[in-house]
């Protein structure tokens, strides 16, 4: 694949069982285990991805025909562990937007179960990679 493809981040090692991310534009995330701190745990990050991929979506579909009034999105699953391990089951976004009143609002409204559909079935690069599958390499780096 070519370099235009490729999307990385690095994460690497904070203190205390804390890791930080960093994207190549130089923005840094914290990622904790949970329990007391308020950093985002790994799950929470997926759902977060999830939820965000979802609104950047049904909100530019949207935003073509009015400009929302509010706009929140809940991601949720269930954790659980299996005889596949541990994953996340019941993946759910809930859309709670508001459109003004008037001819864009009404129109907005309208297109938004197809914008939805169009995300979850064909744009959202992070629900349609869960949906699809495909392997995850876990490599070592070399370093002799």
């Amino acid at each position: 694949m070519d370099d235009q493809t490729l999307r990385y981040i690095d994460l690497s090692l904070a203190h205390d069982g804390r890791y930080q991310v960093t994207n190549r534009r130089g923005g840094v995330l914290p990622i904790g285990r949970g329990g007391d701190d308020t950093d985002f745990t790994p799950v929470e990050l997926f759902l977060a991805a999830m939820a965000g991929c979802g609104a950047i979506d049904v909100g530019l579909i949207t935003g073509k025909r009015a400009r929302a009034e509010s706009f929140d999105v809940r991601a949720e699953g269930h954790k659980i562990r299996d005889e596949q391990g541990n994953r996340m089951v019941g993946l759910t976004l809930t859309f709670d937007i508001t459109f003004p009143e008037g001819e864009d609002g009404d129109r907005a409204r309208e297109f938004l179960p197809r914008a939805m559909e169009q995300t979850r079935d064909r744009l959202c690069t992070v629900g349609r990679t869960v949906q699809v599958g495909g392997p995850i390499e876990y490599v070592q780096r070399d370093d002799s």
